[in-house]
């Protein structure tokens, strides 16, 4: 997902070109979601329930897709601030036919 750069003198992470196409495509498809169904932006926390659909049996780690995620629905709206959301990840399964995350979200009066 992320590649080292060089700016300047300094070496950082980036995103890949296709984990930035992920990335974009994700907030696209959040900022549709959010406008389809009315949802205001939260100022507070909200409870973020993830359901993982892997595309094969490969190892992988749930928890390190948060961070992008996470970062990707603040940039579509759905909160402020990704300090105020609360990742609850619910379960993960394999679906070669449509490898996908789902999302439930449920601001904390």
């Amino acid at each position: 997902m992320y590649r080292n750069a060089k700016i300047g003198r300094r070496q950082i992470k980036v995103l890949s070109t296709e984990a930035r196409k992920w990335y974009d495509d994700t907030v696209i498809t959040a900022s549709v979601w959010r406008n389809k169904n009315r949802w205001s932006t939260a100022t507070g926390k909200v409870i973020v329930r993830l359901w993982f659909y892997f595309p094969d049996r490969r190892k992988r780690d749930t928890h390190n897709a948060l961070k992008a995620l996470l970062d990707a629905l603040e940039d579509a709206c759905i909160y402020q601030n990704d300090q105020y959301a609360l990742p609850q990840i619910m379960d993960w399964q394999v679906d070669k036919e449509n490898p996908r995350i789902e999302i439930e979200f449920e601001k904390v009066s």
